[in-house]
């Protein structure tokens, strides 16, 4: 039943827009170009923003500093039970969403899908958000400069999200 209104759903949704419209008396056609215009347009304007974030990411990773981080903390992880491993992604998890994505794929890869570290990481993927990237498309698509209050909201909702799944994972799967 699930397939049949997953495939179903995308054109009964579109029809009953085209049907709203009908009766609303909209030019559906003409909207649906005007909106694609401004998207292009949108599309145009934020990809400063995305090339700044994916060459931080990039400098952060093959520098280095990400294992020297990781290599810091490594004492304080063993006494908390926290898997080393999963640090990578905790960090780029709220920068990039598809490099979390590739991550977490690895660390399922090498340790399986039933393991501590793949059910963490499963856990950890679908309780934090990409902070970095949602503020730099979102806010830089209508010109926000200042979003200092949001970052800060955002990466503490990331930290209490990657701290729950350490111990719903724990207190679960243990």
């Amino acid at each position: 039943m699930i397939t049949a209104v997953s495939l179903w759903i995308i054109p009964c949704l579109i029809a009953f827009i085209l049907v709203v419209a009908v009766i609303r008396k909209v030019p559906a056609y003409e909207a649906f170009v005007e909106g694609a215009k401004e998207g292009v347009g949108m599309s145009f304007a934020i990809i400063p923003y995305l090339v700044g974030m994916l060459v931080a990411i990039s400098v952060f990773r093959e520098s280095g500093a990400m294992e020297f981080f990781i290599d810091l903390i490594r004492p304080a992880l063993h006494a908390l039970g926290v898997p080393a491993d999963i640090v990578p992604l905790a960090m780029i998890r709220p920068l990039s969403g598809t490099g979390a994505l590739g991550m977490t794929s690895d660390l399922i890869a090498t340790h399986g899908p039933d393991s501590f570290i793949g059910r963490l990481a499963s856990t950890m993927q679908g309780s934090t958000d990409t902070t970095f990237y949602v503020l730099t498309v979102y806010f830089g698509a209508v010109g926000i400069k200042k979003m200092g209050d949001a970052l800060k909201v955002g990466l503490l909702a990331d930290v209490i999200g990657i701290a729950s799944a350490i111990v719903v994972v724990t207190l679960v799967f243990g």
